[in-house]
């Protein structure tokens, strides 16, 4: 039997935080969640995505034979395509520098 009955496997649980202690915690986890919500902006995925992706399919259009372009009936569909892809890529990435996440509110100080 274990010294602590109430939690065996976690001796350690009796101690008790200061409100200092919590308050420095929840400070810390909101600047975490705040930094990952600016890197994980969907607007920076999705932009980045379309940029690469309208990059290759451009230089794909660039490079398209003649009887590539025949098959779309006399239209480069890559070339157009690709073209379409990095702007609305470039247009994610300018919204995102246009308008960026908003800050984190800082916690309401109670105590004062």
């Amino acid at each position: 039997m274990s010294a602590h009955p109430e939690h065996p496997e976690h001796p350690d649980r009796h101690h008790h935080y200061t409100e200092q202690e919590v308050a420095r915690e929840v400070d810390e986890l909101e600047t975490k969640s705040a930094t990952a919500a600016r890197i994980f902006d969907l607007r920076r995925i999705i932009g980045g995505l379309f940029v690469v992706y309208g990059v290759i399919v451009t230089i794909t259009g660039l490079t398209d034979s003649q009887s590539a372009i025949d098959k779309a009936e006399g239209v480069n569909i890559n070339l157009w395509t690709g073209i379409g892809m990095l702007l609305l890529g470039i247009f994610f990435l300018a919204w995102l520098k246009l308008r960026p996440a908003p800050p984190p509110v800082p916690p309401v100080d109670t105590d004062e």
